[in-house]
């Protein structure tokens, strides 16, 4: 059956991605913590659902003590903790919020005398029991109510503070995901009494629906957001120079030439003495230029006041490269100096690449083996 293999597969991944960010070096802390948590309760609703699938609920019913365990509610208790924690919200205080849990604790004593109740002959007073399921029923179902729009809309709060757009971009999505599960868990509780033949399918599709969840989490989420972290940990460490004018050199930025082009470039030849080059030189080593990912010929034209196609005259000439191998050979050099760097040992590779201006993982290791002969996970070994 396609559905039990698409659920055992991300029950399975969910477990395994959870293990991974409680005891992993390169994903462990705080905020990872409680983000393997939601995976874990996810992944306990989904195993729930596949028991309920294969029928291992008739089969051994002593398996039904799961059943009681609402970890639906868990789910957005610890996505809340996980963001509060990532974004260090200096509000957020986690001794206050253990009052979050009471809504799971409460639903869990519930269904477990529900389970009881139902499994026990009391005779006489069976009807009290039905009586007093009946409103506690009614009592959590009321409570969560409550309680899913409460948590969402305090998670959705906490996001705000966020001051990286790429980091709050994928928790916006995280938290979109979580509207859309819980909400549509309540409406199929809600609907439960006019859809009793349906319920197990619409549960069966929701639970499928959280696969993609974990999946999202598991390749897109938690890596990239480590990513982002690392990248601004890096940003934080490495010296942005700003330029020295004292040296003679003006801001490329502003100046505005006040002779004509043509003239200069009769005049001067196009030799390591040429004065543009000495400030494309300078724009890298004291300025760091190339640290701008969507650095070109035109950018670095409009800053010397010169022509995109005389910049490439001079880098070509001078250099025996073009423009684009230029400017990576200087991003490969940072790059080598942060991995020889022992500030930088806890980072991943392609942290380092994307913070020394190269945009994607393709071209930062194909520029790497390029212009030194080696990937940078072989130079890292090579000489750490």
């Amino acid at each position: 059956m396609l559905k039990l293999v698409l659920l055992s597969i991300a029950i399975f991944q969910g477990m395994v991605i959870g293990v991974i960010l409680l005891v992993s070096p390169f994903f462990k802390n705080k905020a990872n913590k409680f983000l393997a948590f939601a995976l874990f309760s996810i992944s306990f609703s989904l195993f729930k659902v596949a028991l309920d699938i294969t029928k291992m609920f008739e089969v051994y019913p002593f398996l039904r003590i799961l059943e009681v365990i609402d970890s639906e509610v868990l789910l957005p208790v610890f996505i809340f903790l996980f963001i509060a924690y990532q974004l260090n919200f200096s509000k957020f205080n986690i001794r206050k919020m253990f009052w979050l849990f009471i809504p799971s604790l409460i639903s869990t004593l519930v269904f477990a005398y529900l389970e009881f109740s139902l499994n026990n002959d009391f005779s006489q007073e069976i009807n009290l029991h039905s009586i007093i399921g009946a409103i506690l029923t009614v009592v959590v179902l009321l409570i969560l109510l409550f309680f899913y729009p409460y948590i969402l809309f305090k998670t959705y709060k906490v996001i705000q503070f966020s001051k990286n757009k790429q980091e709050k971009k994928w928790l916006i999505y995280l938290w979109c995901f979580e509207v859309f599960i819980l909400g549509s868990l309540m409406l199929i509780v809600i609907l439960a009494p006019f859809i009793i033949s349906e319920i197990l399918n619409a549960l069966q599709i929701l639970a499928l629906f959280s696969t993609l969840l974990i999946h999202w989490i598991a390749y897109t989420g938690v890596y990239k957001l480590k990513l982002i972290n690392e990248r601004s940990k890096i940003r934080n460490l490495i010296d942005y120079y700003k330029y020295d004018e004292s040296q003679g050199i003006h801001n490329f930025e502003s100046s505005e030439m006040s002779f004509d082009e043509k003239e200069v470039k009769e005049q001067i030849l196009i030799s390591k003495d040429n004065i543009y080059y000495k400030k494309l030189e300078a724009l890298c080593s004291v300025q760091k230029i190339y640290r701008e990912s969507n650095l070109d010929r035109n950018r670095v034209a409009d800053i010397l006041g010169i022509s995109p196609n005389y910049v490439s005259q001079i880098v070509n000439s001078i250099t025996g490269k073009n423009f684009s191998v230029y400017i990576n050979t200087y991003r490969v050099e940072e790059v080598k100096g942060l991995i020889l760097d022992k500030e930088f040992d806890n980072y991943s590779l392609l942290a380092i690449g994307l913070e020394c201006g190269f945009s994607s993982k393709t071209t930062f290791h194909n520029s790497f083996k390029k212009i030194t002969g080696m990937t940078p996970n072989t130079f890292r070994k090579k000489y750490k």
